[in-house]
């Protein structure tokens, strides 16, 4: 299984620890220039202006934590690029040569994902230059691994869209709607049943849990588009507001 290379050790928790401490520094720094202006300030007005600061303005802090953590996600996904964007076998649609590629990290039995569905379905409609990427992360149950599996399936005999499509359509993901979503996509039985519980498809499950985790995803959808990591069913907007900034930068 490939590893995931951090951002710096400790990866995005260690990141946004050191950003926290930063703005304290960023702050003191401040303060120093302020007040150095007209003398020397004293470690003790240094803090209590900080403290002052930090206090009448409490909002800057989750700000600041959040921007922290999209910007080390960002780079933890630069560093492992092929990692995130290369598809598992016929997992993606849309152009082979795209300039900008969506990652997905779903779960079948996720209803955020399947509400997701249609946004990704209607900028592949509209973005020709764009590809999107499956990445199968199941973590709502064995019914979900198992759907997975058998997308795996679905996935190396060309037919991963149409079990997609299908097997939401039937609602949650249960043995029954699993097999009936693959009958009709036309998933091979034999396939399925090689593919079940296969050193490849535990390779493959395991890498895109860690590949989920790195970024310290909480749950899906978790999106990639170029650089930024989008977290949760954001719509439409958002999406192609993403996709615009990837084409620019």
């Amino acid at each position: 299984m490939a590893s995931v290379e951090p951002a710096r050790p400790g990866g995005v928790k260690t990141g946004l620890a050191a950003g926290v401490l930063g703005i304290v520094i960023g702050g003191a720094a401040m303060a120093l220039w302020v007040q150095g202006r007209g003398g020397t300030a004293s470690d003790e007005q240094v803090g209590e202006t900080v403290r002052a600061y930090l206090l009448e303005h409490p909002e800057v802090i989750p700000e600041a934590m959040q921007r922290l953590q999209e910007r080390e996600a960002g780079k933890i996904v630069s560093a492992n690029r092929a990692a995130y964007e290369t598809p598992f076998a016929g997992a993606w649609a849309g152009a082979q040569d795209a300039d900008v590629v969506l990652v997905e990290f779903f779960d079948y039995a996720c209803g955020y994902c399947r509400k997701s569905n249609a946004d990704v379905d209607r900028l592949l409609a509209e973005d020709k230059k764009l590809k999107v990427v499956w990445r199968e992360w199941p973590v709502l149950g064995p019914d979900s691994e198992r759907a997975a599996q058998v997308s795996l399936a679905a996935a190396k005999e060309g037919r991963f869209r149409d079990y997609f499509h299908r097997l939401y359509a039937l609602g949650r993901p249960s043995e029954s709607t699993i097999n009936q979503a693959a009958a009709a996509a036309g998933v091979s039985p034999q396939r399925i049943a090689e593919m079940a519980g296969s050193a490849e498809a535990k390779n493959e499950l395991g890498k895109n849990f860690q590949l989920a985790q790195a970024l310290n995803a909480s749950g899906t959808p978790t999106f990639i588009v170029g650089d930024r990591v989008l977290h949760g069913a954001v719509g439409y907007d958002e999406l192609k507001k993403a996709v615009g900034e990837a084409r620019e930068s």
